[in-house]
Formats: C-alpha cells, sequence, structure tokens
C-alpha cells in the first residue's frame, strides 16, 4: 500500500512563496561598494528575482541551463539566488577571489554562457572573457562596458509574471558550486532543489542553528561558496531578516553592523572571527555584541582557546560545525547533548571543540585499514558520509575514487567518532605527517600553537627526512612586535605531545595562504618553503 500523502514539490519555488506570503515586509539590507546600505523587503526582493528571471529567459536561458555569477553578498546577488532557479536555470556561483584563468575554466566546464558580474570585478571577468565565450554579460552597477548590459536596466524592461512559476521537479537542479581545487582542477557539485529544502530545514532545527523568523542574519560567508552555507535560503524559509555586506568583511565592518543591526545569527571561517576577536581584545567596550545569539564557526577547524575567549570574555556565543562543498554544505554541529548537563566547564569546552554530530538525514561512518572504526572517540579513520543533502557524484562524471562501492562519499578527513556521535576531525588524509611510521596530526599542533600568545595563525606541513620519512614543520604568523622563538615555541607544545611530534623547523610568515572556505592551502606553503629537514637542535635553539 503506498501513502496517500500529496507529492508537495521541495524547491526553491516553496520557500519563496513562504517567504512572500508569511514574510513579505520583513527587512534586507544590502551594502554597496561604496559602503552605502540599501533597504529592501522580501517581498521586493522576490519580485525582482522573478523579473530577473523573465529577463533570463528572454535572453534564451532555458531550463537547466547554468547561469555564473561573480558577485560579493549583495541584494542583486540574492536576487539571482532565487531568480535563477525560480525559472529551472542553475545558479552557478563563481569564486570572486579566483584568476582569470581559473574563472574561465570553471565557466568553461559548467557551460555558463550568461554571467552576471558586479561592477568591481569587471576586469577580472573580461580578462576570464577572453578565454572563455559568453553570450552576456550582465553588470551589476554604473560602470558598463561596450560588452555588457546594465543588471537595472534589464529589469526595467521585465515583468514580474507572478507566483506561478514554471515547474520544476525538487530533483532538478538548483545551484553549482566547484570545490576549491586545492588537490587539482575543481570539480562541480550541483545542488537539487531537494537537497536545498532539506539544508533550510536543519538550519532551522533547534539543535542546530535555530534560525528563526525573529533573527537577523549577517551574512559573512562569501554568496559563492557552498550557498553561503544556507543562510540566505534558510532565512527566507524562516522570514529571517538579512544583512548584505558586500566584500567588506573587515573586523571593524562586522562589529559596526552587528552593532547597527541588532544581528542575532552570523557565522564564517576562522581566520574572520580571529580578527574579530583580537579587535574586541584592543578595544573592549567599544563595540556592543549583546545581539548574538549565535555565532557559527566551520570551513576549517578553530582553536578552541578563541572560541572560549569570544564567548567567556566577550559574551559571544559560540559553535562549531563542519561541512563540505558536497554536503550542500553542512553536515555536523557541536551542540551539547543533555549527557554533559552536569559535566565541568573544561569537559563541556572539549567537546564543543568537536566538529558536532551529524544533521538529520546524514549517516556517517569511519574506517581505516583495519575496517570500520567503533565509536569509541580514539580510533581514527577516514570519514565516509551520505544522506539526503550529500552529491552522488560530480559534474562530468569526475571524481569516481571519492566513493566506496555502496556509494558513500569519501570526504579525505581522518576522523574520531565518540560514542554521543560527535565526530572530531584529527586532519586530513593528505596532511597526516607519518614520522618514523608514527601519525603525527598536523591539525593538532596547528591548534596548540594557536594558543602561545604570540601566534595568531598557524599552519604544519610535512617535509621529506632521510632517517624518519617526514618531519612537521611549523609555519607561525605572530603579533606585531611579538618574536619568539622555535624553542619557546617547541617548549609551548611539549606538556602536550612526545617529543617526535615536535616541529622540526619553524618558518615565520606574514600570512599563512587559505581558501576562501579558511582551510590552509598546504600545497603552496610546500612549494614556497625550502623542503629540506634541518637539524633538530639548531632549530629549537634558534
Amino acid at each position: 500500500m503506498d501513502g496517500l500523502t500529496m507529492d508537495y514539490q521541495l524547491g526553491i519555488d516553496a520557500i519563496a512563496r513562504r517567504a512572500e506570503s508569511l514574510a513579505g515586509s520583513r527587512a534586507i539590507v544590502g551594502y554597496g561598494a561604496d559602503g552605502q546600505a540599501r533597504r529592501s523587503t522580501w517581498a521586493e526582493t522576490l519580485s525582482r528575482a522573478r523579473r530577473l528571471g523573465a529577463a533570463l529567459t528572454a535572453l534564451g536561458v532555458r531550463q537547466g541551463e547554468p547561469v555564473a555569477t561573480l558577485c560579493w553578498n549583495s541584494i542583486e546577488h540574492l536576487e539571482a539566488y532565487f531568480g535563477v532557479p525560480l525559472v529551472g536555470a542553475v545558479l552557478h556561483t563563481v569564486n570572486t577571489r579566483l584568476s582569470a584563468r581559473d574563472v574561465a575554466f570553471i565557466l568553461n566546464d559548467a557551460g555558463s554562457r550568461v554571467l552576471i558580474v558586479d561592477e568591481t570585478l569587471l576586469d577580472l571577468a573580461e580578462e576570464a572573457r577572453e578565454l572563455a565565450p559568453l553570450d552576456h554579460v550582465i553588470v551589476v552597477g554604473d560602470r558598463l562596458p561596450a560588452w555588457a548590459v546594465g543588471y537595472e536596466d534589464l529589469l526595467a524592461e521585465a515583468v514580474d509574471e507572478g507566483t506561478d512559476p514554471p515547474r520544476i521537479d525538487e530533483r532538478q537542479a538548483c545551484t553549482l558550486c566547484y570545490t576549491s581545487g586545492t588537490t587539482g582542477n575543481p570539480k562541480g557539485v550541483v545542488y537539487s532543489h531537494r537537497a536545498l529544502a532539506i539544508q533550510s530545514l536543519a538550519l532551522m532545527a533547534v539543535d542546530l542553528h535555530g534560525i528563526r523568523e525573529s533573527d537577523t542574519i549577517l551574512v559573512v560567508v562569501p554568496m559563492f561558496h557552498a550557498n553561503a552555507w544556507g543562510h540566505p535560503y534558510a532565512a527566507a524559509l524562516a522570514g529571517a531578516t538579512l544583512v548584505l555586506p558586500h566584500r567588506d568583511l573587515s573586523p571593524g565592518n562586522l562589529l559596526t553592523l552587528i552593532e547597527r543591526h541588532g544581528v542575532t545569527h552570523t557565522g564564517g571561517v576562522s581566520t574572520v572571527w580571529e580578527g574579530v576577536l583580537q579587535l574586541l581584545d584592543a578595544e573592549p567596550g567599544r563595540y556592543d555584541t549583546s545581539s548574538l545569539r549565535i555565532l557559527r564557526f566551520g570551513g576549517a577547524p578553530v582553536a578552541p582557546s578563541v572560541m572560549r575567549r569570544l564567548e567567556e570574555c566577550h559574551g559571544i556565543p559560540v559553535v562549531q560545525g563542519f561541512g563540505m562543498t558536497e554536503m550542500s554544505p553542512m553536515g555536523s554541529m557541536a551542540v551539547l547533548t543533555s549527557a554533559f548537563d552536569g559535566a565541568s566547564a573544561d569537559e563541556r569546552w572539549a567537546q564543543r571543540a568537536k566538529q558536532g554530530r551529524p544533521i538529520p538525514f546524514l549517516d556517517v561512518r569511519a574506517r581505516n585499514d583495519a575496517g570500520l572504526v567503533p565509536w569509541d572517540g580514539r580510533t581514527a579513520g577516514e570519514l565516509e558520509v551520505r544522506g539526503a543533502s550529500v552529491t552522488g557524484g560530480y559534474l562530468h562524471e569526475r571524481g569516481a575514487d571519492s566513493f566506496t562501492a555502496d556509494g558513500w562519499l569519501l570526504t579525505g578527513d581522518i576522523v574520531t567518532i565518540d560514542p554521543h556521535g560527535f565526530i572530531q576531525i584529527v586532519d586530513r588524509a593528505k596532511d597526516l605527517i607519518k614520522s618514523g611510521g608514527e601519525w603525527i596530526s598536523s591539525i593538532a599542533l596547528e591548534a596548540s600553537l594557536c594558543t602561545h600568545p604570540a601566534v595568531v595563525d598557524a599552519a604544519v606541513i610535512a617535509i621529506p627526512d632521510a632517517r624518519w620519512g617526514e618531519r612537521p614543520l611549523a609555519c607561525v604568523v605572530t603579533r606585531p612586535g611579538a618574536h619568539p622563538t622555535a624553542r619557546e615555541l617547541r617548549d609551548h607544545l611539549a606538556p602536550e605531545y612526545p617529543s617526535w611530534w615536535l616541529p622540526t623547523r619553524f618558518e615565520y610568515l606574514d600570512e599563512i595562504p587559505r581558501t576562501a572556505a579558511g582551510k590552509i592551502r598546504k600545497a603552496d606553503l610546500r612549494a614556497a618553503l625550502p623542503v629540506e629537514s634541518g637539524d633538530d637542535r639548531q632549530s629549537a635553539d634558534s
């Protein structure tokens, strides 16, 4: 016997209908490159989104075809988030921080022939279009070259055809995002309408983010990256207010926006909030952050000391999560369960420093050479996932080796899973250091180095060693005026780790190269630094 439940499609059109009918007057505030705010509402934004969809259809865009965006966090980008998929086309967000050659590769690989671009990125777009044929370039802003059309001009000629868009199956492609490509050419991940609807519901779950109608969400995660961690669509589903800061993610601007708009919910990669923490420490009392009820970390593991200082010293509630482009993107959240009600503060922080429990409708397991690992919090293996919002493959059938024979995604993350179901990342499989036949976690060393008062950021990579096979090399960024020696840094690590874990060499850098998701570009470090292993004693005494 089949169920008699209606076949109600879970899609962006359903999210848009709900936002317009129940939260049409809720505010959306977007900033431009000039720092000036533009105010809108969900009703106005979605009406303009439908006009954009009509304009794209008039340009010849058909269902299933990608429309690329090269934009910052703006109202126009939000309109594209809805306008493109509402006509059955596929929103293809392109990383604004890529080189023109990489942008062209992604445009060609996806088959995108229409590009919406912010005027501040026109030089990048012009260089990329020499390598990637484009039928139409649509410019957001007043700067308009002869080979492009203005965004507002396009919308002025289009008509809002109402809230009855073309029928779209929930399994149709909705958005397209490319992986960071840290180990080769990036791969395209195609999200279905259904996957993004499920992610939006998960973001509203009280044991995860609990996004609700009364929230004001500051979208710090770039909208070109993994659907901005789901914030735009979840905000529409809940009817929450959005604040879009364009490209200015400086600590001072973020803190000003939090205070000005009474932001309750935000999130981003650790490097952004480490800068915010430094400013709060340097200028205590200058910024009012009392409205915040959740600050979400993700992209890469964050030093527990950063989380604890933000919450205990500045009153900002924090939570760490984990996800991947391939997961649409949220995978887990470290919200404590009732099992920790009687735990000490240190025990609770140790648990909150993990990547957390999987979201609903996501299955997890880990495997090492001996097979599936027990959930004991000690045995490590590569994390494998499957679920309702996990990709089952990559564009153009790439990456077949990223899946198990029974269809689970191989994440490349080495983790432990504890009896409570909390995942903790030990390292990336490709970043583990094997020294004398034993494994060293680069992530653990990085987190510990960042607890040194003189260290702002750290990265640990493997360098070849004639005797041990590999040894760790630590790269550190220090605070202005601080000059810790290698011996001081090793002494700082010594109480936590065996001597053979301690880095052989230390390099002092101005900046750690990172992806837009906050992940360390270790391949860039290996390419830039000498790889010969040095003498331990000389390094320690330097």
